[in-house]
């Protein structure tokens, strides 16, 4: 479990391929050095299990699932991702409560620059968007956000600068992939919902 508060940005060091998927070396040396193997990271948002800590990289291997529906797979040598180890308990959260799931991906439509604070409007499955409502959470990239607007396939937020600085928020450009999950909250609504539907038609 996270909190989509990011700790730190890290640099892929390496992208190996293995057999159906690949291994995926981090380079963050603060977080390396606090790191051991089984541990849980959110990387973008993706909960992966580390294999390898050497040095100042660790290494996880993702699956073709994991590489094909997430932003995973377009990472390359040099990429920055987003970094959050998992929640110990008792701890503040900050966030919200972030399962490191990905539920699908969504695209930037739209990104307006006011100085250093930006709007950003992204594309999304229209599925996703019976789990989001104004004011609600959305972890975008595995950052914990607050939704301004919700449309049938679009949703709206307002970043910080400094959200815009810690982030790979900040460098997004319109049509740009991210990987997005949903409230896990809004899913057991959803959830519940569709069940009273069914046993009323029923």
């Amino acid at each position: 479990m996270f909190s989509g508060i990011v700790e730190a940005l890290g640099t892929v060091a390496e992208m190996l391929m293995e057999g159906p998927g690949c291994r995926l070396v981090i380079q963050e040396p603060r977080i390396a050095a606090e790191t051991k193997v089984a541990d849980s990271i959110a990387v973008n948002g993706c909960c992966l299990t580390v294999i390898d800590v050497a040095g100042d990289t660790f290494a996880f291997q993702a699956g073709p699932e994991t590489l094909q529906r997430t932003n995973l797979g377009d990472l390359k040598k040099g990429s920055k991702v987003n970094l959050e180890r998992s929640l110990k308990v008792g701890e503040r959260l900050g966030g919200h409560f972030v399962t490191g799931h990905i539920d699908d991906v969504g695209y930037l439509a739209d990104r307006r620059d006011h100085g250093e604070w930006s709007f950003f409007r992204f594309r999304i499955p229209e599925r996703l968007s019976l789990q989001m409502a104004s004011k609600g959470s959305i972890a975008v990239d595995g950052v914990s956000l607050t939704i301004v607007d919700s449309e049938p396939e679009m949703f709206s937020v307002a970043l910080i600068p400094y959200t815009l600085a810690v982030t790979t928020l900040g460098p997004l450009k319109v049509g740009d992939k991210v990987n997005l999950e949903t409230d896990v909250l809004a899913k057991y609504v959803e959830r519940q919902l569709q069940g009273v539907v069914r046993r009323s038609e029923g």
